[in-house]
């Protein structure tokens, strides 16, 4: 029945971010270099929330300019949910943009950890070497596209949220789909600029996996969504998609050396996975 097999393959789409923290979990040094980029872009996302909530009623007075000759109760509840608006605005924007950014700051670490994954299912056959600047710069304008859109469908969806029965039933679920499509495009850009693919290709693959891809991103967004979650499973978030990638390509993800190279890389790679 179609409708089980997309079930499926959304439930195996998810469990790929299990089997990537299993992965990074067997080496303590990568789970750390891993941490290190997301423990960055979260200091930095933590410093602007303290300065936007310390602001806040400065920020609703403003924006609220039009109530300054209201009654001072009417101004007042005008101006609280001005402020609850402009702080779920901004948590929604910061959790759209901060795989973006984080992967741009972990670049060389990530990569490492999506190589060794690679390598211990098998590699990848003629592999296209990418200079350090020319990736960064690909990197930079696919996650600059990816955060336009993530802000374009975004704050419409937010604003949604605030419409009765629709805003707390229909939205919340769109919202996640979002989430989960932008992270599954976002965290699968180490694996196919491996291979040579840019933003384009890597959508009209995931699409065409579109049920695998949901699953993944929407699992990702949902622990994102957890304190402290963003930081701490993104090495395995990577992992993760990298094996989705391969999923996705049709390469065999059910063991070491399954792929389409030889097996012999592939104990190399569990070898070193565990160090």
């Amino acid at each position: 029945m179609p409708g089980v097999t997309v079930a499926k393959q959304f439930l195996t789409g998810a469990g790929l971010l299990g089997r990537g923290l299993g992965l990074v979990l067997r080496s303590p040094k990568l789970l750390g270099l891993g941490l290190v980029p997301a423990l960055i872009a979260g200091l930095v996302y933590s410093t602007a929330l303290f300065f936007l909530i310390n602001y806040l009623p400065e920020l609703s007075r403003t924006v609220t300019w039009f109530a300054d000759g209201w009654a001072e109760w009417g101004r007042d509840v005008v101006q609280v949910f001005a402020g609850l608006g402009l702080l779920g605005l901004s948590v929604l924007l910061g959790i759209l943009t901060f795989t973006a950014v984080t992967l741009l700051i972990g670049d060389p670490f990530y990569e490492r950890i999506s190589e060794l994954v690679e390598d211990r299912f098998g590699g990848v056959p003629d592999e296209v070497e990418v200079g350090f600047w020319p990736s960064l710069r690909r990197s930079l304008a696919d996650s600059l596209r990816l955060i336009g859109l993530s802000i374009l469908l975004g704050v419409p969806l937010f604003l949604l949220g605030f419409v009765p029965v629709v805003g707390q039933t229909v939205v919340p679920v769109l919202g996640g789909a979002l989430g989960g499509w932008v992270l599954a495009v976002e965290l699968t850009g180490v694996p196919f600029q491996r291979r040579g693919q840019r933003l384009r290709q890597r959508r009209a693959v995931l699409g065409a996996n579109r049920p695998l891809a949901l699953g993944f991103g929407v699992a990702v967004f949902c622990c994102f969504l957890i304190p402290l979650g963003a930081i701490l499973l993104m090495p395995a978030a990577i992992a993760g998609a990298t094996l989705l990638a391969r999923q996705s390509l049709g390469y065999d993800i059910t063991g070491p050396g399954s792929a389409r190279r030889g097996s012999g890389s592939g104990g190399l790679a569990d070898h070193q996975l565990r160090r």
